[in-house]
């Protein structure tokens, strides 16, 4: 095949690559989609090695059609020369040059034996899709070298520019040579499709019906207006369903494809028949898979994503807008054999809003997985692996605490005896647990059936896991690869007595909440919401079959994006004793003191997490929680609620003035600086408080006082009196409510007084209101000199007629003080 190989582009560059792993044992392949590099690559690395060359793709689908392609150009069956490892099917021999497998495949491999033995090369296709499972084999694959196999060859292929990033970490200290590839695609025009004004794409359920009416007209105008097969872009397998019914009556055969479909299904999407074909795809048709007689491409122009929301402890897969790279690989489908059109289902100006490209997996998906993965290997958190990205610090400090609870990794991230068989389960460690215990409880085929189910992220009408469980057993589309899938994870399960009389619908509740501790969700008192053990609130959608259950454990429930509860999406009902048994490490029992109308609540409660379950009135509640209580009263309600007398508040303003003057020693006095020292001042007081009427009989200037600083409290009264003697003879009193104390005086008690009296050791000048003989102020002025030169002959010419019995000297600063009237 090599001396005559298919004319596809990237032939031209297998000298370059088979040279680059003589002379560095590692290279990067840079190749747009359809240039042959997953066919061609592969047996020319074989050529060049001696032993197995191990291919990785993402997706099970794409290793199986990967692995046949080549099979067909060599003329052999599949397990020959080539053969394909999937999760649950494999067809190898011990001739088997060539072996594609998923990359989940390969990470089970380096984690039994990292030296992989009999394996000359691997070839890790598709890496820049990004997708957690491939930068995690990467980094393992560049340890092994550096480590272990300094022989074994590692070749990355990729399809975007990014290929540098690659090769840096691949080389090690001097980067990997990267052999580039130029495509060679037909034109393809791009046809802008809208959808009608008023048509969301999206709402709380998913993809709106009426944009799928709409995916579908366009596809039915594609046919109409040009010739050759259609590869239809949806983001999931529900909108596959979806467009297919819609598209119902067409002369033409409609092909679903997507990764739950049985192998036979899936073969049919991916071989010509005699009519034309519509294929409603998934993101798998995106780069991995080549679909043979494609001119015309329909995109929805949505994506499937993983999100985690680690306040809410929801993780699962959400619908967002493709991204300008993905959508041009979508088009490019359409020019592989000629030239074609590419039907996008929004506009030109939303197209130029769309982001360049996906984010990788590593920085939104959940890390649970990734980090068992990470600890088994002997790196907790990733230390020393060549990651393309570092894994988000928080994200990893969650998986982190979700291993410890699961009892799968040790405090300081080692992976126990626990830990290590459920990493060798292939489901999420949740799901591992799940079926270690839960066999024992319910029976390991039991277990598996329900493991198997939430495996495959099954969903139903109402999102009744029970419901799809009976569905499988019965038979249907999906009921081959369940069972097949059933016997994989029975076989790990161990084999125990299950419980006696436990219903299907509790036993699928249990093996939900032993996965799910954190989603176990109690019906609200009065209402149709839940509260799950998380604290998130949640809610089923209208109709389904289990509103109403006092109990539910949750499998799956969406983020609830501007929503305040999350929509439950599948769950099954579960009672309390279960719920408490699949959860002890929730369970706990606390004293809680708070204020509650006014009054000081005190009880033991007994919670589920955040769920509360039992809840007994306390008779002595420690002195500390009182204290919070308190806070949280005064902090809610205000100071107010204490009975503030006028020396209280005035000795409150002093040392609140001799703060802001002189800082330390002086305490801050402000409402949050009180709050923060309640039991400063008013720990004495506080035993004696059980609700509002006892802090109105709180002596609040007795209080203040125990946070007067000593020995300087003595000097109080010098540094901030209470009041000033005036040249009059009178005493004023001070006001120290602003920013700068104030003393508000009739102007005939201060003639003769020369300067501004000081406060604070001479540190803040008093504020003097010059009043009228009615009290109103007629001057302000820190600077009493300067007023008596410039301000006061303007004040006495614009006064004295107003008030001639009073007095109005010529010379204020000669002249007599006076109480009273004087002329």
């Amino acid at each position: 095949m090599l001396a005559d190989p298919p004319d596809l582009p990237v032939r031209h560059g297998l000298a370059d690559v088979v040279a680059a792993i003589r002379a560095r044992g590692v290279v990067v392949v840079q190749a747009p989609p359809g240039t042959g590099k997953t066919t061609l690559v592969p047996p020319a690395v074989a050529a060049a090695v001696r032993g197995r060359v191990v291919v990785t793709q993402p997706r099970r689908i794409a290793a199986r059609a990967a692995a046949r392609r080549l099979a067909q150009l060599l003329g052999e069956p599949l397990g020959q020369t080539v053969g394909f490892s999937v999760r649950g099917a494999s067809q190898t021999s011990a001739a088997t040059r060539v072996e594609v497998v998923t990359t989940g495949v390969l990470l089970r491999r380096l984690q039994r034996d990292p030296e992989l033995p009999g394996v000359a090369a691997v070839i890790l296709d598709e890496v820049h899709e990004r997708h957690l499972v491939d930068d995690l084999a990467l980094a393992l694959l560049v340890d092994v070298r550096a480590h272990l196999r300094e022989d074994l060859v590692v070749v990355a292929m990729s399809a975007t520019v990014e290929a540098e990033r690659t090769a840096a970490l691949l080389g090690g200290a001097e980067p990997a040579p990267v052999v580039a590839v130029p495509g060679a695609l037909f034109p393809v025009e791009t046809v802008w499709c809208p959808a009608p004004a008023r048509t969301a794409r999206t709402d709380d359920r998913g993809v709106t019906p009426a944009f799928l009416d709409h995916v579908a007209s366009t596809v039915r105008r594609a046919l109409a207006e040009r010739t050759g097969d259609v590869l239809v872009f949806v983001p999931g397998a529900g909108e596959v369903d979806g467009v297919a019914r819609r598209l119902g009556g067409l002369d033409a055969d409609v092909r679903p494809l997507h990764g739950r479909l049985p192998a036979g299904e899936q073969d049919r999407a991916l071989t010509p028949g005699t009519r034309r074909r519509v294929v409603v795809s998934t993101a798998v048709a995106e780069s991995s898979l080549t679909v043979p007689g494609v001119r015309l491409v329909v995109d929805a122009g949505l994506s499937r994503e993983p999100r985690t929301d680690h306040a809410r402890g929801l993780a699962g897969l959400v619908t967002v807008s493709v991204s300008r790279a993905s959508a041009e690989q979508r088009a490019g489908r359409a020019g592989r054999e000629g030239p074609g059109a590419a039907y996008r289902c929004w506009s030109a100006h939303d197209h130029a809003r769309l982001v360049a490209h996906p984010q990788p997996e590593i920085l939104t998906a959940d890390l649970t997985a990734f980090a068992l993965e990470l600890a088994c290997w002997g790196s907790p958190q990733g230390a020393g692996l060549a990651l393309l990205d570092p894994p988000p610090t928080a994200a990893m400090a969650v998986a982190h605490g979700t291993l410890v609870g699961l009892g799968v990794v040790d405090a300081d991230g080692h992976p126990t005896e626990r830990g290590r068989a459920v990493s060798a389960i292939p489901v999420d460690p949740r799901l591992g647990r799940a079926l270690l215990d839960g066999a024992a409880l319910v029976g390991a085929r039991r277990a598996a059936e329900v493991v198997a189910l939430l495996a495959d992220d099954a969903r139903a009408p109402g999102g009744d896991l029970v419901a799809v469980l009976r569905a499988l057993r019965r038979g249907g589309p999906q009921a081959s690869a369940w069972r097949t899938q059933v016997g994989r994870l029975q076989a790990s399960a161990p084999g125990s007595a299950p419980t006696e009389g436990l219903t299907d619908d509790l036993a699928v509740g249990l093996l939900v909440a032993l996965a799910h501790p954190d989603r176990l969700a109690r019906l609200r008192p009065g209402g149709s919401t839940y509260l799950m053990t998380s604290g998130t609130g949640a809610s089923l959608a209208p109709g389904s079959a289990l509103v109403g259950q006092p109990w539910l454990a949750v499998a799956d429930a969406d983020r609830g994006a501007a929503r305040r509860d999350a929509t439950i999406r599948s769950a099954a009902p579960i009672d309390q004793d279960l719920a408490l048994e699949a959860a002890p490490a929730l369970l706990r029992e606390d004293d809680e003191v708070s204020w509650s109308n006014g009054t000081v609540v005190a009880r033991r409660v007994r919670r589920l997490g955040a769920i509360e379950l039992t809840s007994v009135p306390l008779r002595t509640p420690s002195p500390e929680l009182v204290v919070d209580a308190l806070r949280e009263g005064l902090s809610r309600d205000g100071l107010a609620l204490l009975r503030w007398s006028e020396a209280a508040t005035s000795l409150r303003h002093r040392m609140a003035f001799l703060h802001r003057a002189w800082g330390a020693p002086w305490p801050d006095v402000s409402d949050a600086a009180l709050l923060t020292h309640l039991e400063e001042w008013l720990g004495p007081d506080l035993a004696r408080v059980k609700g509002a009427r006892d802090l109105g009989r709180v002596d609040v200037l007795q209080a203040l006082r125990r946070l007067l600083p000593w020995p300087e409290a003595s000097r109080l009264d010098a540094l901030a009196p209470e009041r000033l003697t005036v040249p009059s003879g009178s005493q004023v009193r001070v006001d120290y409510t602003g920013d700068q104390p104030v003393l508000p005086v009739r102007l005939q008690e201060v003639f003769g007084w020369r300067a501004t009296p000081r406060l604070a050791d001479g540190r803040v000048p008093v504020l003097l209101h010059l009043l009228s003989p009615a009290g109103r102020p007629a001057a302000v002025t820190a600077d009493l000199e300067s007023f008596w030169r410039t301000g006061y002959p303007q004040v006495r010419a614009e006064l004295r007629g107003r008030y001639p019995k009073h007095a109005w000297p010529d010379d204020p600063l000669t002249a007599a003080p006076v109480r009273g009237v004087r002329r």
